[in-house]
């Protein structure tokens, strides 16, 4: 009798199933499509499960799977489980973050020349019995700029491939070194050297607060005449109404998009510009992509069962129970102390110092330190940060993590200090919990505070005089956003301040600008958490 039993579901892939069949102690069994009620039923009797996009594992589904040690996404988006869930009740959660990288790599390159050489318009012409030669007039690659935004794991694939091609590659990636860069063959330079100069513009980097509408009017207009526009990362990225407009006037010459804004779209005015060219998302579409990542979370749910050292969890590596029990309650503090900074910090960050005071000072904070590092990757990187790779995508972005402890906690039982260095200054942060394991903010770059570190937060530093804060909060009324609380630190009369806000809606950037101008106001950023 088998000593483990699978659950596959969503007809993942069988030939993807053969490393879980070929383990002699593993059983795998089929599962149809089912409903809530009906998984729950079942699920008790299973040591794994592996799951596409269609299968919700919800707190329900965990809460009756006693059994359950790992759940596998043959795929990269874990939306579909509830990873908090799944935390709390010891299960680990697998993906497969490399399976789609040459088909997304692939489709970039199939991209870029079905643009450069009018491959879609040529053949839609001779399907119509067409025959136009002199109509599409193409552009060579060899000789031409790229540039790549976003140096991860695709855009470092495409670069490559790109260089076969004989094509100069340039880059702007923040968080990427330029001895990275270099040892890659690659000119690292900033968003304003970029657009000028690249005859060929190509997306790789998630869709956050920052990266939206990173190619917008502005963007286009400092870009070379001619240039042609690719995005197969994330749609948002680019604004497509800017996008339009400047197709539309012989700026950019053409376009080539995989993503929107808005998916399924088939209404885009983009669609009716002769020189632009549209696929279905299909950047991770292809046999060998779907095959691929069966196979890597098959192996890992294997890697799991056995005790194995697994990489690519997206939750929390197996710890002793023992000290599972006195550091969990930190790592959620944690991993939004690091998301703040994340959104806190201007330019390429180089150091992260984190300091433990208190009774934290004795315990095993390195998985800590990990869920530290994990949120302050997350909203700037495009590839999947999780527990085992966060310490490691640090690193390689030229990032040095200090861990100290100290036993003087200054009045808290425990305290976690992070402070993040970068080329353009520095920001420190420190966190507690309050009673019932309360996580909150109590002092910003030196500032005393009582902030909750969840939802939207403005953080505004300022001079400490009569009419900011009423013509802020006033502010946040002439748009119709709700101000939920509102911290107030300083250390002297009449000099530097801090307000911490935590408002019901995301502020929009206008209201930020108009925050910003108010006499006395240094600064404003916001925080999504």
């Amino acid at each position: 009798m088998a000593k483990f039993k699978v659950l596959a579901m969503d007809n993942v892939s069988e030939k993807g199933l053969e490393p879980l069949r070929k383990e002699p102690d593993i059983e795998v069994v089929i599962g149809k499509k089912m409903t809530e009620d009906e998984l729950v039923e079942i699920i008790g009797d299973y040591d794994a499960m592996i799951v596409r996009s269609a299968t919700k594992v919800t707190p329900r589904v965990l809460e009756n799977a006693p059994k359950l040690k790992v759940v596998g996404r043959a795929g990269v988006g874990v939306d579909n489980i509830d990873l908090n869930a799944a935390t709390q009740h010891g299960v680990l959660v697998v993906n497969a973050p490399d399976g789609n990288t040459i088909a997304a790599t692939e489709h970039t390159i199939a991209m870029m020349l079905a643009l450069a050489r009018n491959i879609p318009q040529a053949v839609a012409k001779m399907k119509n019995g067409v025959w136009d030669k002199k109509a599409f007039l193409g552009v060579e690659l060899r000789g031409k700029v790229l540039g790549v935004i976003g140096l991860g794991r695709i855009g470092s694939a495409v670069a490559r491939r790109a260089q076969a091609l004989e094509m100069d590659i340039v880059a702007y990636d923040p968080y990427i070194t330029s001895e990275k860069a270099e040892s890659l063959g690659i000119k690292l330079v900033t968003m304003d050297e970029l657009l000028p100069v690249a005859d060929f513009i190509t997306m790789h980097m998630p869709k956050t607060k920052e990266t939206y509408h990173m190619l917008d009017e502005q963007a286009f207009a400092k870009m070379k005449d001619g240039v042609r526009v690719i995005n197969c990362a994330r749609g948002g990225i680019v604004d497509e109404e800017a996008l339009y407009k400047y197709m539309q006037s012989g700026k950019v010459a053409g376009a080539a998009l995989d993503v929107f804004e808005k998916e399924p779209n088939t209404e885009s005015p983009l669609l009716a510009l002769d020189n632009f060219i549209a696929t279905p998302h299909l950047g991770a579409s292809t046999a060998e992509a779907q095959l691929n990542v069966a196979i890597d979370v098959a192996e890992e749910i294997v890697e799991a069962l056995q005790g194995k050292v697994v990489r690519n969890t997206v939750n929390i590596p197996s710890v002793k129970p023992e000290v599972m029990v006195k550091i969990k309650p930190y790592l959620k503090l944690a991993e939004k102390l690091g998301k703040f900074q994340a959104q806190l910090v201007e330019g390429r960050a180089t150091k992260l110092e984190v300091t433990y005071n208190g009774d934290l000072a004795g315990e095993e904070v390195k998985p800590i330190t990990t869920a530290l590092i994990k949120g302050f990757l997350d909203p700037i990187l495009q590839e999947t940060v999780n527990f085992i790779n966060a310490p490691l995508l640090a690193k390689n972005r030229g990032i040095n993590v200090i861990q100290t402890v100290n036993g003087r906690a200054g009045g808290y039982a425990s305290l976690i200090t992070v402070k993040v260095v970068s080329d353009k200054g520095e920001h420190t942060l420190s966190g507690t919990l309050f009673q019932d394991n309360d996580p909150r903010i109590v002092m910003v770059d030196g500032y005393r505070v009582d902030a909750i570190p969840e939802g939207y937060m403005l953080y505004v530093p300022h001079i400490d005089k009569p009419m900011i804060i009423g013509p802020v909060g006033m502010m946040f009324g002439k748009y119709n956003i709700n101000i939920a609380s509102m911290q107030v630190g300083r250390k002297e009369v009449g000099g530097k301040a801090v307000m911490m806000l935590s408002v019901d809606a995301p502020v929009p950037e206008d209201t930020m600008k108009e925050i910003a101008g108010i006499d006395g106001v240094l600064d404003v950023k916001f925080v999504s958490l």
